[in-house]
């Protein structure tokens, strides 16, 4: 597909960087499902916007690694995947993963490929470690401090049934080992809730809260 002209002059790789893009991701290119063969900013708007439709049969998910064509947002040229526009030169996205088709050109956000995950990861790959049993990517921190449950991440937020592991929101592990969104499990603590939605277990050390009840009484 032609851009909007004949001729593009060749423009710098950082032009146009972080102008373009959604509310997910700033980026300069858009991409092409091949599940619907519709242009979509990025896929969590596609996810959003099939998964929306009034026939449930119409409702699908689309696969990173099946996006082959992407549009360039700076001449409009439509192309296979690559970091660099075949067509005006630019960076497409300053971060650029040819596993997923993932392009992102903020990368204060520290992005890095995961192999065992199989997916991009955020947050910079010298903090991460991949826990095999748990089958996700945890804060170096919780090497060998946390409860492995087996595929934890693979599995729904217990609050908002959002699947986990390919979340953009942060999570939270919880003492049990199971996890949950960080924002929702906020939000139960407000509501003084500290039982684990799933296995009913404390989320917290409630001994010192149990202490000042005995004495209390």
């Amino acid at each position: 597909m032609a851009g909007d002209s004949v001729i593009s002059p060749q423009r710098s790789k950082d032009f146009g960087k972080l102008e373009h893009g959604c509310d997910h991701y700033k980026r300069r290119c858009k991409i092409l499902a091949p599940c619907c063969n519709k242009i979509f900013p990025c896929r969590h708007f596609h996810n959003e916007t099939s998964n929306s439709l009034s026939n449930p049969k119409d409702h699908h998910d689309l696969v990173r690694q099946d996006v082959k064509q992407v549009i360039c947002s700076i001449c409009n040229t439509q192309q296979e995947v690559a970091q660099v526009c075949s067509h005006c030169g630019v960076n497409m996205g300053e971060y650029f993963c040819d596993i997923c088709q993932f392009y992102d050109d903020d990368i204060t956000k520290g992005q890095f490929h995961c192999n065992d995950c199989g997916i991009c990861r955020v947050g910079g790959r010298d903090k991460f470690f991949h826990c095999e049993k748990c089958g996700s990517c945890y804060t170096v921190d919780l090497r060998d401090n946390h409860f492995c449950v087996e595929n934890s991440m693979k599995s729904y937020c217990p609050i908002c049934f959002e699947y986990l592991f390919d979340s953009v929101k942060s999570t939270h592990i919880m003492k049990c080992g199971h996890t949950m969104h960080m924002e929702c499990f906020s939000q139960m603590a407000m509501q003084n809730q500290y039982r684990c939605p799933i296995c009913c277990k404390a989320v917290l050390d409630m001994s010192a809260f149990w202490e000042d009840l005995d004495m209390d009484v």
